[in-house]
């Protein structure tokens, strides 16, 4: 199961590389990933297949680890225009909010939603 770990990350120059680096010596493959700061506040979504070994590492690492949540992936997307409004289009008309929203490896779309399994069956997974 792809699941998204959200990580509190401090805004300072080698943050999003020390995460990696913790990552990386797990053996722990990124699928996708976001980050965002905001006010001097850092947040990363991180998208991974082991995440109790993903938490280990992080929290081995001293980064903290905020949330985990089942994503729901989507794709391989065509890369052309229109593919997000299609996708999150039938999430919005199923009535679905969506909590989290990136790009992931291959071309594919990575969501949340307090509702997963309302958001897989919206959007088709």
């Amino acid at each position: 199961m792809a699941t998204d770990l959200q990580i509190d990350v401090e805004d300072r120059t080698g943050a999003a590389a020390d995460l990696g680096d913790a990552l990386a010596k797990a053996g722990i493959n990124i699928l996708g990933a976001c980050g965002v700061v905001v006010g001097g506040s850092g947040v990363m979504h991180v998208l991974v297949d082991d995440p109790d070994t993903a938490r280990a590492a992080l929290d081995a690492a001293g980064v903290t680890v905020g949330g985990a949540s089942e994503a729901v992936v989507v794709g391989p997307l065509h890369d052309q225009p229109g593919e997000l409004a299609r996708v999150t289009r039938a999430a919005a008309d199923a009535g679905i909010s969506l909590t989290y929203m990136y790009v992931a490896t291959d071309t594919r779309l990575v969501l949340g939603a307090d509702d997963v399994v309302a958001l897989k069956a919206a959007v088709g997974t």
